[in-house]
């Protein structure tokens, strides 16, 4: 239960800080919103990179598959990093709300 707790606020504060660099930097603000579904599908396979180029159907047949079979915990954990790329997003319109012009 520790270790969810823990993973939760790691996966939070990691994407969060992840996706404010990033909105900071290209100035797009739902950018890691949008890309994150890709990462948490790099995250849970044990596909290669390259199969993905290679043998595109049989790798994303194979990476959904085993997306589905994802445990609840599992699920908790990488809904807490997604929430993080959505509060970092808040933030980022926020603090251009507010004048802050680097932002």
């Amino acid at each position: 239960m520790i270790q969810l707790i823990v993973s939760v606020i790691l996966f939070f504060v990691i994407f969060f800080g992840i996706a404010f660099i990033l909105n900071m930097l290209l100035r797009k603000t739902w950018l890691m919103a949008f890309i994150y579904p890709f990462i948490v599908l790099i995250i849970v396979d044990k596909i290669p990179m390259g199969e993905y180029f290679t043998s595109p159907g049989q790798s994303f047949s194979k990476a959904f598959s085993e997306l589905f079979s994802v445990n609840g915990w599992d699920i908790i954990i990488l809904s807490s990093g997604f929430l993080g790329t959505i509060v970092s997003g808040i933030v980022i319109k926020f603090l251009r709300k507010s004048g802050y012009q680097m932002f």
